[in-house]
């Protein structure tokens, strides 16, 4: 006897499989599983009648030999699968075709003369309200004590000042604070330093060049905006195009004061200038340029 012969007769339903001669396999087949059911509901019945003798066990034994053993069992209805939603596509041409966002609207002269000093630093940076916009690789918003009662004011951006983003770094800085210190006056403390332009301008060959009437009238604002802000009483022009443009339409005279609005205007050489200076004459005269600046400032003061 096989194994699994000898489990289904310990169990006290029989042998699985008995084909009949004659009988073809799918009748066999069913009426084996009915032997099997049948062997299989005595004992069902017997346990039934002991744990609730109010249920007949003819009932029980009816019950389970009512199933269809033969009859197929019908699938189940397949549910209905929605359609799987197209992956998302890496393409991005439809991008292409999409409009450009609109430019940032550009502050008038009249937007620029209520800003903070936050809100000034932010325009200068994304500015567009000339050509050089195109062509910069950086613009230098004013640095220093934004009390100061002196402001240094150059002309425009060199290669050096738009690449560090600070006015007069490096040597050129150092030179002009021994230059206050002379005077005794505290380049930390008491100095604000900028550019009348905040953007250098290159011509075609990438070269510095003189700013033009447009540029410099797009970028005046700002400046002017600086001067309210700061108040300051000494303004010291540094090179020949500062002193040229902080009064457009005046010939500056060196050696002498000028004034804008509440501020005296004394004219002197670059730190540039002077570092390049070897015959020592240019030291010179900007030593003078600075004792005026220095009385005036005190005149100015009371003093």
């Amino acid at each position: 006897m096989s194994r699994s012969a000898v489990f289904l007769d310990e169990m006290g339903v029989g042998p699985l499989w008995r084909l009949r001669q004659g009988g073809a396999p799918e009748a066999a087949e069913a009426a084996d599983v009915a032997e099997i059911v049948e062997a299989a509901a005595a004992p069902v019945a017997a346990v039934l009648e002991a744990v609730a003798p109010a249920v007949p066990a003819a009932e029980v034994v009816a019950e389970v030999k009512a199933v269809d053993v033969a009859a197929p069992v019908a699938p189940a209805p397949a549910t209905p699968v929605a359609p799987a939603a197209p992956a998302a596509s890496d393409d991005t041409a439809w991008f292409d075709d999409a409009p450009p966002p609109p430019p940032a609207r550009q502050l008038s002269d009249t937007d620029i003369a209520a800003l903070d000093w936050d809100g000034l630093t932010a325009a200068v940076a994304k500015c567009a309200r000339c050509d050089l916009c195109k062509t910069r690789k950086g613009v230098v918003m004013g640095r220093g004590d934004r009390q100061g009662d002196w402001l240094m004011l150059a002309s425009s951006p060199s290669r050096l000042e738009e690449r560090e983003g600070r006015a007069l770094p490096g040597e050129q800085g150092k030179l002009l604070d021994n230059m206050l210190k002379a005077i005794a006056v505290d380049a930390d403390r008491d100095v604000y330093i900028t550019h009348l332009l905040k953007c250098r301008p290159l011509d075609e060959a990438g070269q510095e060049r003189l700013p033009t009437e447009a540029e410099s009238a797009a970028c005046r604002p700002y400046f002017e905006r600086e001067l309210a802000l700061l108040q300051p009483r000494t303004i010291l022009t540094l090179g020949s195009m500062a002193a040229a443009g902080i009064n457009p339409g005046e010939k500056p005279v060196r050696g002498t004061v000028r004034q804008l609005g509440k501020a005296a205007v004394v004219a002197t050489f670059h730190p540039e200038m002077l570092l390049q200076d070897e015959t020592g004459k240019a030291k010179a005269r900007a030593w003078a340029d600075l004792c005026l600046a220095k009385s005036t400032h005190g005149d100015s003061h009371g003093e």
